[in-house]
């Protein structure tokens, strides 16, 4: 027996809005046995796009009941029923949470009218239920009302009991299928296809655009997750609707995996993302020669116009190493542009030896500039080495001169001293600042995984 099901909505996700109109159909694949229809008095606001959408209006729901006292009768309708909708998991999120709500354990069997007539009814421009039923002479009245999608559903469901010739309904209601967990318009197959590896994965919309990027040990298990739950949240439901295709790629670990993961973000800007979403300035210790031969260094944002020692992504991080090497090598604060207060002021007072007022001879300054500049490119440069994605390789990540280069597979037994080498061994990458600290704090806590080149970590 099947409970085919249209509900109306305050918005999108059920976390945080309610039921505005039910309609309940029993159908028991030949007949239509009952029928259950109510507006809902969802206790919260109709916004004015969804009234213009569905017509049902605040004053309208004022005094049709609460889900709470029509609750029991639904419960009793859709009990022991296999639960049929038009992209099912948004209408079952609802009813299965308000029933919840209200004391009621509901757990039931699915059935996706978007994908079973995408299997069953192959080749439309459109699945939606207007432009489908349009397509195929089914009567369609009442749009945007619960009362006549289900109708209208039910139209469908008959003609895809009729035309289902090779029983994909019956598969679909197997309890090994993810037919019923998947959003309506992606293809199983994308699902089948992903590998039980670490990687990235991908969710791309109606025109194939990345929505969302995802980094995962196990790719089929995560991504299987982010549907099979039975989450109410925005995230789901904006998964539901809007997902249309999934692809991965293997990354042979998981650190390999959170390096893809957050170099696509910040490439791809994904909209359904929402963490390591901001755009990173990166300040730099520049180096030029004033007209009196004397080098300075100053802090800018990174450019072509000058000579960049280092870079980094906070200005205040740039400041600091600035002020360090003033204070380790007696540089002095003035021609460094950064004797700004009374505390710069004693520094200068301590460190200076005359080069701004050229008492100390450029020659002498400018060899502890060098000295300085020295250091700083003297951050540490070193290769992860991991497992790869098959026996005969090995994953490498390449750190060079403190900022993340690049990362790539190289054969099980290449052994490579010279660091320069691996340059060529790796994919570049361009650096930001979660990748950068990843890669330290995992070198830290694996050091047999780590080869250094230069100075330590």
């Amino acid at each position: 027996m099947y409970a085919i099901v249209d509900i109306e909505t305050t918005g999108g996700y059920a976390d945080a809005n309610g039921i505005t109109e039910i309609c309940i159909v029993i159908f028991d694949g030949i007949e239509v046995v009952e029928r259950y229809e109510t507006l809902i008095n969802p206790v919260h606001r109709i916004p004015p796009y969804i009234e213009a959408l569905t017509g049902i209006s605040n004053a309208m729901v004022a005094e049709a009941p609460v889900f709470e006292a029509v609750a029991e009768r639904i419960y009793e309708l859709l009990n022991g029923k296999i639960f049929v909708a038009h992209s099912v998991n948004f209408d079952y999120s609802f009813v299965r949470s308000q029933l919840q709500f209200c004391g009621y354990t509901y757990d039931a069997n699915k059935l996706c009218t978007v994908r079973m007539s995408r299997k069953i009814l192959p080749g439309y421009q459109s699945y939606s239920l207007g432009k489908l039923c349009n397509a195929l002479g089914i009567a369609h009245i009442n749009h945007h009302r619960a009362g006549g999608d289900t109708d209208a559903t039910v139209a469908l469901f008959r003609l895809l009991l009729e035309q289902d010739k090779e029983g994909h309904i019956a598969k679909s209601l197997k309890r090994t299928s993810k037919e019923h967990v998947l959003p309506p318009n992606v293809p199983k197959t994308d699902f089948e296809n992903l590998p039980y590896t670490a990687g990235v994965y991908y969710f791309h919309d109606e025109k194939g655009k990345v929505v969302y990027v995802g980094k995962a040990k196990n790719i089929r298990y995560r991504v299987s997750s982010h549907f099979s739950n039975n989450s109410t949240s925005r995230q789901k439901q904006n998964f539901m609707r809007e997902v249309y295709r999934i692809s991965f790629e293997e990354c042979g670990t998981e650190l390999m995996a959170a390096v893809k993961e957050s170099s696509e973000i910040k490439r791809l800007w994904p909209r359904f993302n929402a963490a390591q979403k901001r755009r990173e300035d990166m300040y730099g210790i520049i180096r030029y020669y004033d007209q009196n031969g004397y080098i300075r260094l100053a802090i800018d944002k990174v450019s072509n116009r000058y000579e960049v020692i280092s870079s980094y992504h906070h200005l205040e991080n740039a400041g600091a190493a600035l002020r360090q090497l003033v204070h380790d090598y007696n540089l002095c604060p003035h021609l460094c542009f950064i004797s700004k207060n009374l505390y710069d002021e004693e520094i200068h007072a301590i460190s200076c030896k005359g080069a701004c007022n050229q008492k100390e001879a450029a020659v002498d300054y400018n060899g502890r500039v060098e000295s300085a500049i020295n250091k700083l490119k003297g951050l540490p440069s070193f290769v992860i080495i991991d497992e790869g994605i098959t026996r005969d390789q090995n994953s490498c990540i390449l750190v060079w001169q403190g900022k993340f280069y690049g990362m790539g597979f190289i054969p099980y037994d290449t052994a490579v001293e010279d660091p320069e080498i691996f340059k060529d061994l790796v994919t570049p990458y361009k650096e930001n600042s979660t990748i950068t600290n990843m890669l330290f704090s995992y070198a830290k806590r694996y050091p047999a995984k780590v080869k250094i080149f230069s100075s330590v970590i």
